[in-house]
């Protein structure tokens, strides 16, 4: 059985393909300060991989040195463990605070960006800088509908960012999350819908929009006349042969504003031919 797969949407301003709305808000966390409840000797966490700072030895002697500080102090009832950040010991409860899995002293687990100290209060963690929740702000974009912060899901279109339901068409205000849109000469965002009512011409046969088949992105618009017609509406008045060439048709030829094939606009010739040879021919007269 067929699969089907999702169309792809294309920006029709930048030409790229527009992703799903992504979230650019990493995990909220909170630090919390230590209690004689909590673990007295927390084992120290396990160091990961440093991206290639460090070298693989340097890691082990850095592992073994917490280690070895962590058993020298193992009889000290008030001692938590070895801050994370400055290396030396946390003693007491109000010294130290437990984050991200690990040990800090309170005066060392401050916010990178404005030092301000972050136990009891919201942070981020953003490529591997820790931020209070005012600097984190600070980082985030900001919709060009709202002009207000985007914590939680991000749209980019159009080459800007939006929230994904400040994202919508400019005439009837449907959000355009996942939906097929383009822009007008005036650089408004319209849903297909709206574009097509807006600027699409109607057939003169059937009064019916010109618009691309469900799933097409193009149509095929005749102009006969100085009228539009669709391809499958550009038909002879007279036996419903079709005229466009892409139908098979043999061409048009109009006669008194009607679409007409060749043989019935030589039919209608004969028979107007007919008539104005039987018509009497009145006598000339002259006023006196």
């Amino acid at each position: 059985m067929a699969s089907r797969t999702a169309p792809v949407r294309l920006d029709p301003v930048t030409g790229k393909k527009i992703p799903p709305p992504v979230s650019p808000k990493p995990l909220r966390m909170t630090a919390t300060r230590l209690s004689k409840s909590s673990v007295a000797n927390p084992p120290p966490a396990p160091l990961k991989p440093s991206g290639g700072l460090k070298s693989a030895e340097e890691e082990l002697d850095a592992l073994t040195d917490l280690l070895v500080k962590n058993l020298e102090n193992s009889s000290d009832p008030d001692f938590f463990g070895i801050c994370s950040k400055c290396g030396h010991k946390v003693s007491g409860e109000g010294d130290g605070c437990n984050a991200m899995d690990k040990l800090f002293h309170i005066k060392c687990f401050t916010c990178d960006k404005c030092g301000c100290q972050l136990t009891g209060k919201v942070f981020y963690k953003v490529d591997d800088q820790v931020l209070c929740e005012k600097d984190y702000m600070a980082t985030l974009e900001k919709c060009w509908d709202c002009n207000k912060y985007i914590i939680d899901r991000i749209l980019r279109a159009t080459g800007k960012c939006f929230h994904p339901d400040c994202f919508k068409c400019e005439v009837c205000y449907r959000k355009l999350d996942g939906v097929q849109f383009t822009v007008d000469n005036f650089n408004k965002v319209h849903c297909i819908e709206d574009y097509y009512r807006k600027y699409s011409p109607r057939c003169a046969s059937c009064n019916q929009l010109i618009i691309p088949d469900e799933g097409q992105d193009e149509t095929v618009r005749i102009v006969s006349m100085n009228k539009d017609f669709h391809v499958k509406c550009y038909i002879c008045e007279d036996c419903n042969a079709p005229l466009s060439s892409e139908k098979g048709g043999s061409g048009c030829y109009p006669l008194d504003g009607h679409l007409l094939c060749q043989d019935c606009n030589a039919k209608r010739v004969q028979i107007l031919t007919a008539e104005l040879d039987s018509t009497p021919q009145r006598p000339l007269t002259t006023e006196l």
